[in-house]
């Protein structure tokens, strides 16, 4: 019982860090380097803020499948089930958040990238098997995304609706305990490069604890480390999605972030599982076993997120308001509780 008990608090303490360093110095240092590269709220949302938020899913990852024991359920399973709760979870509460009326041609780009994301990752999964071929794809059509993302406007024309937006007043904050020492590894919010590198590597760090929380957790339990990866593991490790995205969207910047949500799942199937998994078959030369119940359930009710999402934001003339925001929460809570009664 001791032991359950530490190894929850220590994923506890991972997630309230999380947040932290994504709001008080991740937030914004990006939007500094977004506008050192002149890159448009849409483009920022789903590449550089959707990146850096989804470290902890790719890190995740990354240490399961090298991690020896064959763990590779947990970093698929933190994946997939960061997936469902960024679109349906952080859909639903940036909706409620502030209503806004999203531009429709970035929003297709990423339903469209994302769509096809989901497709590669199901097939994966149904089919039981991960080869270099499909690693390869995936990181191959990641390049192509931000390819898209990049030029969309040229190729596109709409006006970005995140710059030149009034943004509410802040309160000035004091900076509470957690604070305090997490400001002992800054440096001074000018040197926004380094503060956004060393954010990356502290989220690394606490990754790797919840990777050994997560196993050691499903042992003392005695359920499917799937379980606890697509679950407990998948919304902690969101917390920086979620973070990034509630601040965006307070200062009426929806487009931006609805991007960030899509976008970083994007990333997560794409990169978050492509690299760790090509890097692991260079070393062993060997395939990754991608099958189970759970994560093929999951990944197909992931599927059907994906279109109940899409043909909500069309019936609604790509508007989100209260009314889309308890749809997509009730959606997730649905999908919950399937994955409680099925343990």
């Amino acid at each position: 019982m001791f032991e359950l008990v530490l190894y929850a608090a220590a994923m506890l303490l991972c997630f309230v860090l999380l947040a932290r360093i994504v709001d008080k110095f991740f937030v914004v240092s990006l939007d500094r380097i977004s506008h050192d590269w002149k890159l448009s709220s849409d483009a920022a949302g789903a590449t550089l803020m959707a990146v850096g938020s989804s470290a902890p899913e790719l890190f995740v990852a990354l240490f399961a499948v090298l991690k020896p024991g064959d763990h590779d359920a947990i970093g698929i399973g933190s994946i997939v089930g960061s997936a469902l709760f960024n679109l349906l979870a952080i859909g639903g509460i940036v909706a409620l958040v502030r209503k806004s009326t999203l531009t429709w041609q970035p929003m297709v780009r990423d339903i469209l990238f994302y769509f096809v994301a989901v497709v590669l990752l199901l097939w994966g999964i149904i089919d039981g098997n991960f080869s270099i071929v499909d690693s390869l794809l995936f990181l191959g059509l990641y390049a192509v995304y931000v390819f898209a993302v990049v030029r969309w406007r040229r190729w596109f024309s709409y006006k970005d609706n995140g710059k030149d937006v009034e943004q509410e007043a802040e309160v000035d904050e004091k900076p509470n305990f957690i604070d305090r020492i997490l400001g002992i590894f800054f440096p001074k919010p000018e040197h926004y490069y380094w503060v956004f590198f060393i954010s990356i590597l502290l989220i690394a760090g606490m990754s790797w604890v919840l990777v050994e929380s997560a196993i050691h957790v499903s042992h003392v339990l005695n359920i499917p480390e799937s379980i606890i990866a697509l679950t407990v593991l998948a919304a902690g490790t969101s917390i920086p999605d979620l973070i990034s995205s509630m601040v965006v969207a307070k200062q009426g910047r929806g487009d931006m972030a609805i991007s960030n949500a899509i976008g970083s799942n994007i990333f997560d199937i794409l990169v978050g599982l492509g690299f760790p998994f090509l890097l692991v078959m260079l070393i062993s030369g060997t395939t990754i076993e991608t099958g189970g119940h759970n994560l093929e359930s999951s990944s197909i009710a992931l599927f059907a997120s994906l279109i109940a999402f899409t043909l909500l934001l069309v019936a609604k003339r790509w508007k989100i308001n209260w009314f889309t925001g308890i749809v997509l929460l009730l959606l997730y809570i649905v999908y919950l509780t399937r994955e409680i009664i099925l343990l």
